[in-house]
């Protein structure tokens, strides 16, 4: 469900390969986001001779070869499979060229390669003899040959303007489901009324499908918090965990970081006094966590932009695990899950009303392609000066000249039931005056509920919900 754009995708690529030449492609996206089963359900229906191996992160390169082997015999159909469970190889020359030997005389085949950049750990040259044996031997058989990661920058590296792989490897991002196919796949969709249940969903599951199902399974909010923190082993307890154990196995300083953030502190110094670190190793340790995508950088919009960075979990599911699940665990192991469930419900609607600004700014992103009403805008962001205050929490901004055109400015207000009032427009006024080129700019207010001001337009979940 939800993944008919990339299963239409992969059928484009194995078309191509039917035709009788071999197809190279690169899958990447966050651990979690359904990258393995996509490719699992793909494989499975074409009904192709296959192999499915995965990376393991092995002590030695042996290790790693070993286990390749150990899943070739476990998964495997190709009609030459008996040389590849023989085993006996020592590097992954031998190995992938026992892979061709494989593949059958005639007729289209599926190799898969899963956590392709914990075996480069091993090997860093594995890429460059891929590009060897693809060059010599794959390309001219009509086989589609996939490689997947979740390391998000390594997998972007391996197929830069630098690399072995370059040029030769199609890319294919499998993001986890957007706001709009979480509606979909909890029937929220057609019900306005609902809308809102749907964004409170993404904000915790982060969109991940297993975590999804869960949800539907367990009907609501209420019910899915409930169970998942009675228990210490449950999806949406160890996934955080194990994000953060392959994200950074040794790096405990760049964890200090990561977690200072998802503490709710956003600007420099904060996090910096939060997580006890030095200018110059807090600067590396955010560098270390934006290249590999785990945060967001956000910078304020205007017609002129500012340079007071703020920074944030990049995923909504790893966000709302370092603010409230990593914490929980010990109260849950001694028996305690009311005290988890007590944290959650304390602090969710503080936290959602911040979590909650990136999605509607990508929404409202969306919707002004064709809504008149926000301009034109190419960008929505926010903006904020050095000192933190005022701040605005939307603005839309497109080019014009060597400057910014402000086309809209706006106030996010995410309230259980109190509607958008006449006073926080005039708090939304008053501070944007201090919006480079936004003293002029016409207001929108976005809502939970509804708007109480005549006249203002307004953006409720439900509306929201249409960009996608």
């Amino acid at each position: 469900m939800g993944r008919g754009e990339e299963l239409a995708r992969l059928g484009a690529h194995l078309e191509t390969v039917r035709g009788g030449r071999g197809r190279l492609v690169s899958v990447r996206g966050r651990r979690q986001a359904g990258k393995s089963r996509l490719i699992g359900e793909f494989v499975r229906r074409s009904g192709l001779p296959q192999l499915f191996a995965t990376g393991s992160r092995q002590a030695t390169l042996q290790r790693d070869l070993d286990g390749f082997v150990e899943d070739a015999r476990l998964d495997c159909t190709l009609p030459g499979a008996d040389g590849l469970t023989a085993g006996g190889f020592t590097s992954w020359e031998q190995a992938l060229r026992a892979v061709h030997a494989a593949l059958p005389a005639d007729g289209p085949s599926i190799i898969v390669i899963d956590e392709f950049p914990w075996l480069l750990e091993r090997d860093p040259g594995i890429d460059g003899t891929l590009q060897k044996l693809w060059d010599r031997l794959f390309e001219a058989r009509p086989v589609l040959f996939v490689i997947i990661g979740s390391d998000l920058a390594v997998m972007e590296m391996l197929t830069g303007h630098d690399r072995p792989l370059f040029g030769r490897a199609r890319e294919m991002v499998v993001e986890p489901f957007s706001v709009g196919d979480t509606a979909r796949m909890l029937e929220l969709d057609g019900d306005g009324t609902r809308a809102a249940e749907a964004f409170d969903a993404q904000l915790i599951t982060g969109g991940y499908p297993r975590l999804l199902l869960e949800w539907r399974r367990l009907g609501g909010l209420s019910a899915f918090l409930t169970e998942q923190l009675s228990d210490d082993n449950s999806e949406l307890l160890v996934t955080g965990q194990r994000i953060l154990d392959a994200e950074f196995p040794r790096d405990l300083q760049a964890s200090g970081v990561l977690r200072a953030i998802g503490a709710g502190e956003r600007a420099f110094s904060a996090i910096a006094s939060r997580a006890g670190v030095a200018s110059t190793p807090l600067t590396r340790s955010l560098d270390l966590l934006a290249v590999k995508k785990v945060i967001a950088v956000d910078r304020p919009l205007a017609a002129r932009a500012g340079t007071a960075s703020r920074y944030r979990v990049a995923d909504p599911y790893l966000r709302f695990w370092l603010r409230f699940l990593e914490s929980a665990v010990v109260d849950i192991q001694r028996g305690r899950p009311d005290l988890a469930q007590a944290r959650v419900a304390g602090g969710w609607a503080a936290y959602r009303g911040r979590a909650v600004e990136p999605l509607v700014r990508q929404a409202l992103t969306r919707l002004a392609i064709d809504d008149p009403v926000l301009g034109g805008a190419d960008s929505v962001g926010g903006w904020w000066p050095r000192s933190q205050t005022p701040e605005v929490d939307l603005v839309g901004v497109r080019p014009h000249g060597a400057a910014n055109e402000v086309t809209f400015v706006g106030s996010i207000k995410w309230r259980d039931s109190e509607p958008f009032g006449q006073a926080d427009l005039d708090h939304l006024l008053r501070d944007r005056v201090s919006v480079p080129g936004g003293d002029a700019a016409p207001p929108i207010a976005v809502t939970r509920t509804t708007s109480q001001v005549p006249g203002l337009p307004s953006y409720d979940p439900a509306r929201l919900l249409q960009a996608w």
